[in-house]
């Protein structure tokens, strides 16, 4: 196979899935609902009418002025409502830079917690805005709060979990956000109802609830051994790994940490340090993965698909129902990757996803071209096409929801050296928010533009991704975190890039360890 399952001599340290590990990790991934219940409010509440009657009045008009039978890819293109979309993710983009220093000198857990208040503030200030500024103002502090989750929690899950469940441990990260954004459809369409046009504040204020959830779940939390040795807290490293693996002897395991620990300590500068060549295949991923994940067009349907399913016909309550619908898919597909990806791997899950959403963008672009064209004027839509519509869409988010949603944040986590991985980490982070932030910004305005091309080109990233992690990714399941550098070692591209000397000193390593042994 072209990027190849390594076939390694990676260590089995001992430790399974205790109860006391998996409500840690389930607690550390609330931090995903923070991130999903945003994307799912923001869509929604820009296609209620109250919302764009006070603040996008321009927008309203537009809307109002289009009938049925005029050009419907138009209809939402405003740079102020983009603004507002996407300000947010700009804000995450230079708050995880920040947070990759706080996440290495304070820990894990203090960027948790900066994130969920961070986070507070800014839907309060969203809940009770009186003009766009306002509005704009708390998504930039939604976004901080954002930017330090998503650099925290993921490292978080995969430094706590057994190697042989990082991969279920660690989407629940995905879950997490997956929920969130199913929580807030539905949070959406029941306060859509509400007479006298107020609901929408309702929505925005409500993300209060998933940040108060992070908060508390954060004050309980410990500290990863790897932070905590980090740190220079020897002692209590080792007593919180014997807890979290739920075994007698944690010393092999242990004293890898505090080695990779020592070496990390020589680097005196790791944003440097990921531009040495012995990182390359890090460093590739790293920037790959998120920007891969992000021109799937996934996002699009998710912070856009009230809107979306409006500019194609549907009403606003039917446009908030089936974005619903696609919300409880993406879920449920996220737990079939909780229960799989350890069993089948990385690679195959990458490949698999990465089929499904190509051969359902096809059928969603002939849907949309057939019934729309160019000028954009689909006439009355039948209920046959409006369910086909919304299946393929559904099919796709299952294709993405259990592929390219959880290891793009799984993959990226597990693949980094203890010297890097802070780092490494706020670059995966920072690449995720560049891109979602572009796509958000220009999406109305390429969907008015390209019309259902659009939908071309995402198709045409899909199929290079897919031809990219069939090339150049190694499987990296049942791994330990700390010996994750032997992939790349063997692979059949990557290895060109890592020194000799490193696999020298991991000789002389375990001759060593075999003499203390004997």
């Amino acid at each position: 196979m072209a990027g190849g399952v390594i076939s390694g001599n990676s260590k089995a340290y001992p430790g399974e899935l205790t109860w006391k590990v998996f409500v840690t990790c389930l607690v550390a991934a609330c931090g995903g609902l923070i991130f999903g219940y945003d994307i799912g409010i923001s869509g929604g509440v820009t296609s209620m009418t109250p919302f764009l009657k006070e603040f996008f009045p321009d927008v309203y008009k537009k809307q109002s002025e289009i009938k049925a039978s005029s050009n419907q890819y138009c209809k939402f293109n405003s740079a102020t409502l983009t603004m507002f979309t996407s300000s947010l993710y700009l804000a995450a983009l230079l708050a995880s830079c920040v947070a990759s220093f706080v996440t290495k000198a304070c820990g894990r857990k203090i960027s948790m917690l900066v994130g969920g208040i961070t986070f507070c503030v800014g839907a309060v200030l969203n809940g009770i805005a009186v003009n766009v500024w306002m509005l704009i103002v708390g998504r930039i502090l939604l976004g901080i709060g954002i930017g330090f989750a998503n650099q925290s929690v993921p490292l978080y899950l995969s430094e706590v979990a057994p190697y042989k469940w990082r991969g279920a441990c660690n989407v629940l990260f995905q879950l997490s956000i997956t929920v969130g954004i199913l929580v807030a459809n539905a949070v959406n369409y029941g306060f859509a109802q509400i007479k006298g046009g107020w609901g929408w504040r309702l929505s925005l204020g409500g993300a209060i609830v998933p940040a108060i959830i992070f908060i508390i779940g954060s004050l309980t939390l410990a500290d990863t051994p790897n932070s905590l040795i980090q740190r220079g807290k020897l002692q209590e490293a080792k007593e919180r790994l014997l807890k979290i693996r739920g075994v007698d002897n944690v010393d092999e395991e242990f004293n890898d940490l505090v080695e990779a620990s020592e070496q990390s300590k020589k680097i005196k500068s790791p944003w440097f340090n990921l531009l040495k060549r012995k990182y390359r295949p890090q460093v590739f991923f790293a920037i790959a993965i998120p920007f891969f994940q992000q021109l799937t067009g996934m996002n699009v349907f998710m912070f856009y698909a009230p809107v979306l399913f409006k500019t194609m016909g549907f009403g606003d309550n039917a446009s908030l129902l089936s974005a619903l619908i696609t919300g409880a898919v993406n879920t449920l597909a996220t737990i079939v990757s909780i229960l799989l990806v350890d069993k089948f791997g990385r690679r195959f899950w990458f490949l698999q996803g990465g089929i499904q959403m190509l051969v359902m963008q096809i059928v969603i672009t002939g849907a949309i071209a057939f019934k729309f064209g160019f000028n954009g004027n689909p006439g009355e839509l039948e209920k046959w096409y409006s369910i086909l519509v919304v299946l393929a869409i559904c099919i796709y988010i299952a294709g993405f929801a259990w592929s390219w949603g959880p290891l793009g944040w799984l993959v990226p986590s597990e693949i980094f050296p203890l010297e890097i991985r802070s780092a490494a980490q706020s670059v995966n982070v920072s690449v995720n928010m560049i891109f979602t932030f572009f796509i958000a910004q220009i999406f109305l305005q390429m969907l008015c533009a390209l019309r259902f091309f659009l939908f071309v080109f995402f198709m045409i990233w899909v199929l290079l991704m897919t031809i990219v992690i069939y090339l150049y990714l190694p499987e990296t399941k049942g791994i330990p975190i700390e010996e994750m550098a032997g992939i790349w070692k063997e692979h059949w591209y990557w290895k060109r890039f890592v020194p000799v000397a490193d696999e020298e000193m991991a000789e002389v390593k375990d001759t060593k360890k075999d003499e203390d042994k004997n």
